[in-house]
């Protein structure tokens, strides 16, 4: 199923009921211009981004820049990116802060630098690349308001072609492999010495950014920049463990063992397809709070008591029918599964450190 197709059903679904949570989220207020008929060619380098600018705008951008672990990101200027193409350049309203990013900043997801992360954004339309496809262009025309996905799809792969766009092979050999697009370049290099800069996903952690049209949805009017800068990403993620991998019923009993950004969405999205009983498992007081407020009919703080065991008694001894790790912690893999009733459905989301293992009793899964 396609990014578009999942936000445009994750919003039907719980337009009554969701509750947009901001995590770290930065706003950008950016210079106005307008779009720009200026003629390109087939591939973008260092000498040719310092020519492209826009018509009666700027030909520069500022971004924040994540150099190698241990060190603060800095604020660099760039030259404005060029959208090749089928890309779209967006003009960054929000831009959210995830889990995976911190991974990424503190080093324990090896990735190319410098890069620019962040993948968690809304935007403005401000321009196609040259050559796009006119249905992109009508899609998405210049002003309009859009919200980005964190996985790119290429659209044209063995698994886009099946509509498993978040197995796609060009997104995971190029982006996420190189910190490029599918050309195997990056649209990002820095003003002063023209030294390309990598791209975490688009690189929202700037003014600009260049995404592939793909990885575009139409944000509604009505929902906000800030608080929608979420759906690429921690609701995008949400909504396709709920709808497709755990494939939630009314009535389901539910737990989601970890309230961050996604596993707060899990709790949103459980509710709205009418899950009986919401367990939601998290250490922090406050955060279990909050996920009553989101739909939890029962927390659980599993730094006071046997989690396991407390999701067992809430089932009348039996487990839950579907049990959602939204944490990536070895003990966190474990309570998932063992939290599940015979027949039960565990769906892991959680992204972990590089190289965790957890173990499980092999014939609790057979």
């Amino acid at each position: 199923m396609s990014f578009p197709h999942i936000i445009r059903s994750a919003i039907r679904s719980t337009s009554s009921k969701i509750a947009l949570l901001a995590r770290s989220t930065t706003t950008f207020t950016n210079r106005s211009f307008c779009s720009s008929s200026e003629s390109e060619k087939n591939s973008t380098t260092p000498s040719e981004a310092s020519y492209y600018h826009l018509s009666g705008g700027p030909s520069h951008m500022r971004a924040a820049v994540f150099w190698e672990p241990g060190k603060p990101l800095t604020f660099e200027d760039f030259h404005m990116p060029r959208p090749k193409a089928n890309e779209v350049l967006i003009k960054t309203k929000a831009c959210g802060v995830c889990h995976s990013d911190l991974h990424v900043i503190k080093g324990e997801l090896p990735f190319a630098s410098p890069c620019v992360v962040g993948h968690e954004i809304t935007g403005e339309v401000v321009e196609h690349g040259q050559l796009s496809d006119s249905k992109i262009i009508e899609r998405f025309p210049v002003g309009s308001q859009v919200v980005g996905a964190f996985i790119m799809p290429c659209g044209s792969c063995s698994f886009c072609s099946k509509g498993q766009d978040d197995l796609c092979e060009d997104f995971f050999a190029y982006n996420r492999a190189k910190g490029t697009l599918y050309d195997g370049e990056t649209r990002l290099f820095l003003r002063n010495s023209g030294k390309p800069v990598y791209m975490y996903s688009m690189g929202g952690l700037a003014e600009y950014c260049v995404v592939p049209a793909h990885a575009l949805a139409v944000l509604p009017n009505s929902l906000p920049y800030t608080e929608s800068a979420i759906l690429g990403c921690a609701v995008f993620t949400a909504y396709g463990a709920m709808a497709h991998a755990a494939e939630v019923r009314p009535g389901d009993a539910i737990a989601v063992i970890g309230i961050g950004g996604v596993g707060s969405s899990c709790l949103q999205i459980a509710r709205a397809f009418g899950a009986s009983e919401i367990i939601a498992v998290d250490v922090q007081d406050e955060k279990l709070q909050k996920a009553k407020f989101l739909g939890a009919t029962h927390c659980v703080n599993a730094s006071k008591v046997d989690a396991v065991k407390t999701i067992k008694d809430i089932t009348g001894g039996n487990g839950v029918d579907i049990a959602v790790e939204a944490l990536g912690r070895p003990q966190t893999f474990l309570q998932c599964v063992q939290s599940v009733r015979d027949g039960g459905k565990a769906v892991m989301i959680g992204l972990t450190l590089s190289g965790a293992k957890g173990e499980v009793d092999i014939n609790h899964l057979v």
